[in-house]
């Protein structure tokens, strides 16, 4: 019996997760290029804020599409819990860059720091990275090209963990009589650190879905 005496509503659902992973890694490279915008020109006010704020909320209902694709749909393209798991991941990217930036307005910070302008452009780079990973996750023949794109996300990640300490430690010489200032800046440089950590973490799914798919 072929799948044509079925109902339509019983045959087994296909959907293009792809073109939504390439939506929510655009996002990501959207949000983390504004980033590096504002804090090299220190343009960040209430309505950069809100910018980035609709980037996150953009993303948001992009990840939401996933999981309701995902309950919805019969074959997926790889493993429904690496799915759910990288959406999961490319969302908290523009999360946590909306989280920083709002941080820096709330915190009222008022000057550029180099060190922080220095980081930012390492996080474009990343996500950046990860943004060519997922695209490339379409087609197996990108394969090899995908493991060098994970594999500079992780060098990337690994020049930002030198960088925070460079930087905490240039952080308690400046501001060694001001300790509020001293709170608001190392948890800042955390929270940038902590994108880079996500976007390493981005890639190992990246990494576990070709191995599997291998």
């Amino acid at each position: 019996m072929g799948w044509s005496f079925f109902p339509k509503s019983l045959l087994p659902q296909q959907f293009d997760f792809f073109e939504l992973f390439d939506k929510q890694a655009d996002f990501a490279v959207e949000a983390a290029t504004k980033f590096a915008k504002f804090v090299k020109d220190f343009d960040v006010d209430a309505s950069e804020v809100h910018t980035m704020k609709e980037i996150e909320h953009q993303g948001d209902q992009v990840a939401l599409q996933v999981m309701d694709q995902l309950n919805k749909t019969f074959i997926t393209p790889f493993d429904r819990e690496d799915i759910h798991a990288l959406s999961k991941e490319l969302d908290h990217i523009i999360d946590m860059i909306y989280t920083i930036t709002n941080r820096l307005r709330i915190y009222k910070i008022l000057s550029t720091d180099r060190n922080l302008a220095e980081f930012s452009r390492v996080i474009e780079l990343a996500v950046k990275g990860v943004a060519k990973a997922v695209k490339g996750l379409r087609d197996t023949k990108n394969y090899k090209d995908v493991l060098k794109n994970c594999a500079e996300v992780n060098g990337l990640e690994s020049l930002g963990d030198k960088m925070r300490d460079d930087m905490l430690g240039e952080l308690f010489e400046k501001y060694a009589a001001d300790p509020v200032s001293v709170i608001k800046w190392k948890e800042i440089y955390q929270d940038v650190e902590t994108v880079l950590d996500i976007c390493e973490d981005t890639v190992h799914i990246i990494e576990s879905i070709l191995v599997k798919q291998a």
